[in-house]
């Protein structure tokens, strides 16, 4: 669980349910990346809320998911506040795996392993 996530509105104040909502949710983050790196990450995550006569009431979440070694940042626009932060949750655990699959060492080893099945079938005809 992460457990440095800074919570930041335009000046309003949030909602009991809307805090604990979003430390639940972008909290369950870290179950993406190695345990070495769990204890290190950082999210800061950023509340808006505007109204317009046009579109009505917007709600805008924006975090910021530092991690050793990358910056990730997702943000999303909806009209219910718990919606973009679902969004913005699906959209950092995409960016999350690619991170891991694109760094893990597990990978390049896998990687190998399928050169020496594709090469040692081509030496045994």
């Amino acid at each position: 669980m992460i457990k440095n996530i800074a919570i930041a509105n335009n000046g309003e104040e949030i909602s009991d349910e809307l805090e604990q909502y979003i430390n639940k949710k972008i909290g369950k983050l870290d179950r993406h990346l190695k345990r070495s790196q769990r204890g290190s990450v950082r999210a800061d995550v950023k509340l808006r809320e505007s109204t317009s006569k046009k579109t009505g009431k917007k709600c805008s979440c924006e975090v910021i998911l530092h991690i050793p070694g990358a910056k990730l940042t997702a943000k999303e626009s909806t009209m219910n506040m718990f919606a973009a932060v679902d969004i913005v949750e699906a959209k950092l655990q995409n960016q999350l795996k690619k991170y891991k699959d694109k760094h893990s060492q597990s990978r390049d080893k896998h990687k190998n392993s399928k050169a020496r099945k594709a090469l040692g079938k081509f030496l045994s005809r």
